[in-house]
């Protein structure tokens, strides 16, 4: 009830309800309980007759409430303003599924109106960090990282940085970022970052100061130019010159390394000594003159007199008479004249016999050099793969190391009679399988950037860089070279080719849809229930293209991710897309690669229909670390092709190594092999090392090749020299980058050469290195009992449900029927709620290309076909069902509840 006194009184209460709901001009606000001090939460509103406060749901007692009422000057509107008070003991007490939390509701004639929800939290800050800065010791123009996690604290505590105990900042200095996850990152580090720093976390409650992390910046030495060589130490003769240089450019500072190398160069010189003149023989007598009289001559050339050296002594010119004194006055005697023609002629003769021999030597030589360049153009076609050489290290061979940490139990000798079973499964069909891959030959192309030399058996030594082999020729028809000569590669006699039987799979679908599977292959296709109409059912296949693929542009460095996949059959009408999956071998990155989709036409041409970041409604395309998720309207072949766009782009390389007795008992043959990491490629080296009859002496193990265009290099290393040993200069092998990178089409082994001193040797224990040039590395440990019976076929992989290529109906899917049709009905239509078909896909992370989804007929059922494709290997409902439990309890939160307002919930 009101009491109204006089016209003013009435006045002032019509203005104060006139004809709206009460406003707030000041709502709680969130607020933190510091130590044991209460808090005060405040709401005012106007018009307002009453404000009560409501915590938790319930009405706070009116004797907890204080208000006031008072006349707005600006306004002329009565304003009541309420607070109260809440207590940490309160907020303790306490217990709900959500934080402690107020809110005001104001009356008027008109109606209420609720304010905002205003949460109280009590504050606190732990006192450890959660991670500590570490000192570090960087190059200077390295970049410095320091990471700091503050304690725990409500609020989340802030971070600053401190230097030497002085604020560091990154407003003014462009070169410090401090804004990255409470990290100090430098991008540049200069000799005046050198210092010690604290990390210092505060909030409402208290600061705290982290262990301080020294950092030192240091400076490696550099060498300066070298000066000008020294004149010659001597004068004349062998003598020396130097030059130096100084490690000053720049000096070590902080303890940088001091320079490699010496600071001084000596080189031997020669000062030229003077050369004395000395005369040249004496020519032939001139024919004697009417004076009777004959001369010669001589020069003084044999030397010449050089750098001041004396002239010749004597005469340079002789006369005498040739006559003996009988010459008369008249002139010279005939008698003379015809001793001097005879001797003219045997002269001519003497020199026409020279000139014949000089050119038949010159004719032999041509010949001989002509003869040996027509047989060097054969080339070592084929040569023992054993006998080429590696030379990049010593051989130096060590003694086996026991207790080798890589077996389960190093003192027992493995039993590899048996199959060893390692976290990969991988299986064989049937026994028809072991045909799809032909063995390994023993005699293969050699293809090497090195130069080979061969000699006589008897005296030959082995001068070879590389020791490369490749796949066998029926695998891919390609060429080798040798020496730059383009040959035909050999393959054994009674080889299958591979064109023959490929990996493909068929069922016949209907109305439910179904699975088809590649076994050990890593390639699936989901036909998803409602894609195929009712009273409709097609043969659907799917295989593996074993063709040499032209998907990949070497030109633009592109390279095949996976295997080709075509399904089909062509004029396949679907309702919805097809799911199909697909092993890749690239560590995805949108920085380092440019994934694309292609497709091949009717003209056997490719052209790329997506790239993996770009949007498009044609198809969709998921890359997940391992496997890519591909949406599909039209059959075709399709190829996941990658195109590096930095150094730094990373493909993954299976490593394995293979072992097996040769034809003499004490030869033993082990074989590295580097492929893609798909299961496809990985099954058929597995294949091929069965039909020869290999074991499998290490678990498999992953490499991170770059495409830098650096090498690959394996070696042996670690033989037992007592008990073993191997052909000098075979204990390293290389392969080019070429190779390596585009091993998708012809995969990449290679094979070392042992020998037991005597059959009694059962024990062979070594370690194969694989590494990058400058890159990373893998060691695979070899430990294993060498016996005859090595030579049966044993698998090395055991998996049940290997034939498993097909399933039709609801066992082909993870979620069951019922419950897929729920969802879709839900999530299709939008609501005013907001539950739709992009709330799903945003839970289930598919946050890209949503343009796709909306041409579809019904969203929802598309992104379940691609969560089923997705974990069609775990089989696990969890992160469905905690997508939609999420989803649930956003509209729970968020919608106000009342009795005719429920919600639909799913139960899994």
């Amino acid at each position: 009830q009101f009491k109204i006194n006089g016209n003013d009184a009435l006045a002032d209460s019509l203005s104060s309800v006139g004809g709206t709901l009460p406003h707030f001009l000041q709502e709680p606000e969130d607020a933190y309980i510091i130590k044991n001090n209460p808090i005060k939460l405040r709401c005012r509103a106007t018009p307002a007759l009453q404000i009560f406060f409501k915590c938790n749901g319930e009405w706070v007692h009116q004797n907890q409430h204080t208000s006031q009422e008072y006349m707005d000057q600006n306004t002329g509107l009565k304003i009541r303003e309420v607070t109260i008070n809440v207590t940490r003991q309160q907020v303790e007490d306490f217990h709900g599924p959500e934080d402690y939390w107020c809110l005001c509701v104001a009356w008027s004639h008109l109606g209420t109106s609720k304010s905002r929800k205003a949460t109280v939290r009590i504050a606190y800050l732990r006192k450890n960090f959660e991670q500590d800065p570490q000192g570090k010791e960087v190059p200077i123009k390295g970049m410095i990282v320091l990471h700091c996690r503050p304690p725990e604290g409500v609020p989340m505590a802030e971070v600053e940085w401190l230097k030497n105990e002085e604020l560091v900042g990154s407003f003014e200095d462009d070169n410090i970022d401090t804004r990255a996850d409470h990290n100090l990152i430098i991008n540049e580090a200069r000799l005046s970052d050198s210092g010690n720093y604290t990390c210092l976390a505060s909030n409402v409650v208290a600061k705290r100061r982290s262990a301080t992390a020294t950092v030192v910046v240091f400076v490696n030495g550099g060498w300066s130019l070298w000066t000008e060589w020294s004149p010659c130490s001597v004068n004349c003769g062998r003598g020396v010159q130097k030059r130096s240089r100084t490690c000053t450019n720049p000096a070590p500072l902080n303890g940088g390394a001091f320079c490699e190398g010496m600071s001084v160069q000596k080189i031997t010189c020669s000062a030229l000594c003077p050369v004395d003149g000395v005369w040249e023989e004496w020519s032939e007598w001139t024919m004697c003159s009417a004076q009777c009289e004959r001369q010669r001559w001589r020069e003084c050339n044999s030397p010449p007199p050089r750098l001041r050296g004396k002239m010749c002594e004597g005469e340079g010119q002789s006369t005498e008479n040739c006559t003996g004194g009988l010459c008369t006055q008249n002139g010279k005697l005939m008698h003379d004249v015809k001793p001097q023609s005879l001797e003219n002629s045997i002269d001519v003769a003497l020199y026409s016999g020279l000139a014949a021999g000089v050119i038949a030597v010159v004719v032999l030589i041509v010949a001989i050099t002509l003869y040996r360049k027509s047989q060097s153009e054969y080339g070592v076609d084929v040569i023992d793969s054993s006998a080429l050489a590696g030379g990049f290290q010593s051989f130096n061979f060590k003694t086996t190391r026991q207790g080798n940490p890589l077996l389960l139990n190093s003192s027992m000798q493995p039993d590899i009679t048996v199959g060893q079973t390692f976290s990969s499964p991988i299986c064989f069909q049937d026994s028809i399988d072991k045909e799809l891959f032909d063995p390994l030959p023993d005699k293969v192309k050699v293809q090497s950037s090195f130069m080979v030399s061969l000699g006589v058996a008897d005296r030959a030594e082995y001068h070879v860089k590389a020791h490369q082999e490749t796949l066998p020729a029926n695998l891919h028809p390609k060429y080798s070279t040798v020496e730059g000569k383009k040959t035909t590669m050999i393959a054994p006699n009674g080889i299958h080719t591979l064109r023959k039987t490929q990996f493909k799979t068929s069922a016949v679908f209907g109305h439910l849809g179904g699975r088809l599977v590649i076994p050990n292959a890593g390639v699936s296709l989901l036909v998803p229930h409602g894609a195929i109409a009712d009273d409709t059912s097609w043969e659907m296949y799917m295989l593996i293209n074993q063709e040499e693929s032209s998907a990949q542009s070497e030109e633009r460095c592109e390279i095949l991710l996976g295997p080709e996949i075509t399904y089909g059959p062509p004029g396949l009408n679907l309702s919805y897309p097809v799911a199909m999956t697909i092993a890749h071998c690239a560590e995805v990155s949108a920085e380092n690669w440019n994934i694309k989709l292609k497709r091949q036409t009717k003209d056997n041409k490719w052209e790329e229909i997506m790239s993996v970041d770009d949007e498009s409604t044609s198809c969709y395309c998921l890359m997940d670390s391992h496997s890519c998720h591909l949406l599909l309207d039209q059959p075709g072949c399709y190829a996941l092709v990658g195109e590096p766009i930095t150094d730094a782009a990373i493909k993954r390389l299976r490593i394995a190594v293979f072992g097996s007795v040769e034809a003499s008992s004490i030869d033993y043959s082990l074989r590295v092999h580097c492929v893609d990491d798909t299961p496809h490629a990985f099954q058929r080296v597995v294949t091929a090392e069965t039909s020869r009859g290999g074991q499998l002496l290490e678990e498999p193990k992953m490499l991170f090749f770059k495409g830098n265009c650096l090498s690959l290099q394996v070696s042996i290393q670690d033989i037992p020299q007592f008990l073993w040993s191997i052909k000098p200069f075979t204990t390293c092998q290389e392969f080019s980058f070429t190779q390596v990178w585009y091993s998708n089409q012809q995969p990449v082994h290679c094979a070392f050469s042992l020998q037991r001193h005597s059959t009694s040797t059962t024990q062979l224990s070594c370690k194969i290195s694989v590494r990058q040039v400058k890159g990373h590395e893998q060691i695979l440990q070899v430990y294993t009992t060498v016996g005859e019976s090595e030579k049966e076929t044993v698998p090395f992989f055991m998996q049940a449900d290997c034939t498993v290529t097909s399933q039709t109906g609801a066992k082909a899917f993870k979620i069951p029927l019922s419950i897929r049709q729920r969802i879709c009905t839900t999530f299709d239509t939008a609501n005013t709620k907001g539950k739709d078909w992009q709330l799903l896909a945003q839970k289930l992370h598919i946050q890209r290309n949503l343009s796709y989804f909306t041409k579809q007929k019904s969203p929802s059922a598309v992104i379940l076909s691609l969560w089923e494709a997705r974990h069609q290997d775990s089989g696990d409902l969890d992160s469905l069902a905690s997508a939609l439990e999420e989803i649930g309890k956003i509209h729970c939160k968020s919608l106000p509840q009342s009795p005719d307002d429920k919600e639909t919930d799913f139960t899994f």
